[in-house]
């Protein structure tokens, strides 16, 4: 990503190369060739291919054919990919017609003529080693193959990376370069305030699984009913799978709980430990309302359904022509059944909202191991009801309690170690795909991007945050204690090495850059407006918003109006009940209170710091074009896409903030009480705007390195069609995944 800035800690230089603290460098090989075109061999790169235990680098004097973007990585280099993130590595030998797919500690028989990386964040790559010595370039696939596919967590580079010189730059959650406070929920204060913040007066913090002694894959502290002791809570886990007894996620206002729980593995228990943890939970609503249970595990895809899905989609956007006609595009796309997912996630997640917010009643969330469904639906629930997980922090800090200190497997589920395939499932892509879908619908409601989301999704196959690394907070405490004892790391008063979270975004990005996540649309309660040459801050009621912001009305209408879908993605259990197809008899239909509550809901101009429900038809749900098009040069529309209007509205932005600033120096106030000043930002520079507001003299025109992949780019990293070597297709024709390994890697070299 552009020009490597410097990077916090010590850093070292070897042949042109950044390395990060412990980085070595494993292997390497000159006289590489980079495939950069997509027919011919014009415009590739010649540079070192480099093996480190951190990445595969590339590097070059060469310069790409025009300025990409300006957005830069501290921790990668332009052409750097983590070896967490390359799935599989596969040599080929033109000569030989022979190809093989590497696994750790394999030999190799041939000598390799090309090497293709396929990435978990849908890049291809592809090296050619005509020029280069053929030992060298046996050895730098060979290690780049093995160091891919650690045996053990701790062969993970984030261990290395912290060792004894890594104490974090987070003290207390709070990052005292940038002034983000960031509860990690590590600490009972934390839950307390959270507590306090939703109103939930009848539940307490509970520490009786300090030190991981009831369950491992529960955080040591969880918020418990008053009504339920201690002693009764010891008395239960015995009865829950895993020992997961019920944690409590959140409160509604009007005393409504969201409660997520494991599955009782006794069925003679089953009865009674329902009756007492509904008992406790009622006593805990001031009305005492009832307590309604959602069985997660029969109304939603499993995991190995996700993941199938997010395979083919993978093979829809990446490998298959885009020269096919958009019908058959689309037609495949449907066929995946990934939209189909979303929208069932989301619609499970706006039944609960209803039960919430429409009945008043509290809802348990229950699956197998609560560890996966639940960790989606927890977080869209919250997500469509607090508009305080609609900003930066508060998003942040819902990952942080539902999907972290939750339990949920991380290390299995992004496959880490690539020991087993059955455990690999997309979940967090998934729910970040939902939440992508809601900004879609409401882009004024969310502080944060999609860029954002984009970057937090690759930073899981970065091996230094400890956000994504481990299956539980138990399995990182002792993990690290294991490596920190084996490396005679002083430990000190800690309990654990303190692994960076990825929420302290200044270890990837400058503040400039991390301006990218600012969404200029955000309304939040503190948003400014000039009255009477005053500036004020208020919060905007419903009658601030005009219905075209929300543009639902009608098209909601269709679905209690219409009997069938317009598009031919499956509708199964629709959010509203059908109604008969004969509109002679609608008005003979009685109305449920469901289907009463959501056209209430969309008769009214929506309420952005209010409840928001997505729209859900067919229709309503894109394909989120960053994300899964961004490496594909076809999809790339230069100077086009959504980020067009994003730099004409950050500009819009940024020359309100400046005026503002004006008007209170014009006033007699500080530019520094400029309440939307951006807390990272150097002190010369109070915009949150990424593209700055220019000259009133000049026209704004849009910059030439902008396309609808911006902040990335497709030049260099993917190539479609075959280069002087064994075309794609001949790869993947059958294959389940990338590549059939079971096929290639037993042929007979």
């Amino acid at each position: 990503m552009g020009s490597l800035e410097p990077i916090q800690g010590p850093e070292r230089r070897n042949a042109q190369i950044t390395l990060q603290q412990r980085e070595i460098v494993v292997n390497e090989v000159s006289f590489v060739r980079k495939c950069i075109g997509a027919d011919s061999s014009h415009g590739d790169l010649w540079g070192k291919l480099i093996c480190t235990n951190f990445k595969v680098s590339f590097i070059t004097h060469d310069a790409l054919p025009k300025q990409r973007f300006q957005v830069a990585n501290r921790l990668l280099g332009e052409h750097d990919v983590p070896l967490a993130c390359v799935e599989q590595v596969v040599t080929v030998n033109d000569a030989k017609g022979k190809q093989k797919v590497l696994c750790s500690n394999q030999k190799l028989k041939f000598n390799p003529t090309e090497l293709v990386l396929y990435c978990k964040d849908f890049r291809i790559i592809r090296f050619r080693f005509d020029e280069a010595g053929p030992q060298s370039a046996k050895k730098v696939c060979l290690a780049i193959a093995h160091y891919s596919q650690p045996a053990d967590p701790q062969l993970l580079f984030g261990f290395e990376y912290i060792g004894k010189q890594y104490y974090g730059s987070l003290v207390n959650g709070v990052d005292p370069g940038g002034g983000l406070q960031m509860p990690l929920f590590d600490r009972p204060s934390e839950w307390d305030r959270e507590i306090k913040r939703t109103g939930a007066a009848e539940w307490r913090v509970c520490s009786i699984n300090e030190g991981y002694v009831v369950s491992p894959s529960l955080p040591e502290y969880v918020v418990v009913p008053v009504s339920l002791a201690d002693q009764d809570l010891k008395q239960y886990l015995c009865f829950f799978t895993a020992h997961r007894i019920p944690l409590w996620c959140w409160n509604h206002p009007n005393g409504s709980a969201l409660v997520r729980m494991a599955s009782i593995s006794d069925p003679l228990q089953q009865r009674k430990l329902d009756q007492r943890i509904c008992s406790a939970i009622t006593k805990s609503h001031p009305q005492r309302s009832d307590v309604l249970k959602s069985d997660l595990d029969k109304n939603l895809p499993n995991i190995q359904d996700i993941q199938a899905a997010f395979v083919k989609v993978r093979q829809i956007c990446v490998i298959e022509p885009f020269e096919e006609s958009e019908e058959k595009w689309l037609s495949s796309m449907e066929s995946s059944r990934w939209l189909e997912y979303v929208r069932a996630f989301l619609k499970h997640s706006a039944e609960v909202v209803y039960l919430l917010e429409g009945k008043h009643v509290s809802v348990i969330l229950q699956e197998e191991e609560d560890r996966d469904l639940s960790c989606v639906v927890s977080s869209l629930v919250q997500l469509m009801l607090d508009p305080h997980f609609r900003s930066l922090t508060g998003f942040q800090s819902l990952v942080q309690k539902e999907w972290v200190m939750a339990g949920h497997r991380f290390l299995h589920r992004c496959n880490h170690l690539k020991k087993n395939d059955k455990e690999e499932s997309p979940l967090f892509q998934l729910f970040l795909d939902c939440v992508w879908q809601i900004i879609n619908q409401y882009p004024a409601a969310f502080e944060f991007t999609e860029t954002y989301l984009t970057v937090l999704s690759d930073s899981m196959w970065i091996p230094v945050f400890s956000t994504f690394l481990f299956n539980c907070p138990q399995q990182r405490t002792e993990n690290s204690m294991d490596f920190a004892k084996s490396k005679c790391i002083p430990m000190g008063e800690e309990k654990a090495l303190r692994f960076p979270p990825v929420w302290d975004w200044s270890q990837q990005f400058t503040p400039k850059d991390q301006a990218l996540f600012n969404n200029p649309m955000y309304v939040g309660k503190g948003a400014t407006c000039v009255q009477n040459g005053t500036v004020k801050s208020f919060r905007r009621t419903k009658k601030n918003y005009s219905s075209t912001l929300r543009g639902m009305p009608s098209s909601l209408r269709n679905i209690l109006m219409d009997g069938h879908d317009s598009l031919t993605l499956t509708r199964r259990n629709s959010l509203v009940p059908r109604l008969k197809p004969d509109f002679s008899q609608i008005r003979e239909v009685v109305e449920s209170p469901t289907e009463r509550f959501f056209r209430d809901w969309v008769s009214r101009p929506a309420d952005l710091q209010g409840m928001l429900i997505p729209q859900l038809l067919p229709s309503h749900l894109a394909l989120w074009r960053l994300y899964f098009l961004r490496w594909v040069p076809e999809a790339s529309i230069p100077k086009g896409g959504p980020v067009t209007a994003y730099h004409k509205l950050s500009q819009l932005a940024d020359e309100v903030e400046k005026l503002q600033s004006q008007l209170r120096q014009y006033k007699g106030a500080t530019p520094a009480s400029t309440p939307t000043s951006n807390p990272s930002a150097p002190p010369s520079d109070h915009s949150r705007m990424y593209f700055k507001a220019g000259s009133t003299h000049e026209p704004s025109s849009i910059p030439e390195y902008l396309s609808s992949s911006f902040p990335f780019s497709p030049v260099g990293n993917m190539c479609r069609r075959s280069i002087l070597g064994t075309p794609l297709s001949k790869f993947l024709n059958g294959a389940k995944t990338w590549l059939s390994t079971e096929t290639l890697a037993n042929e007979a070299l």
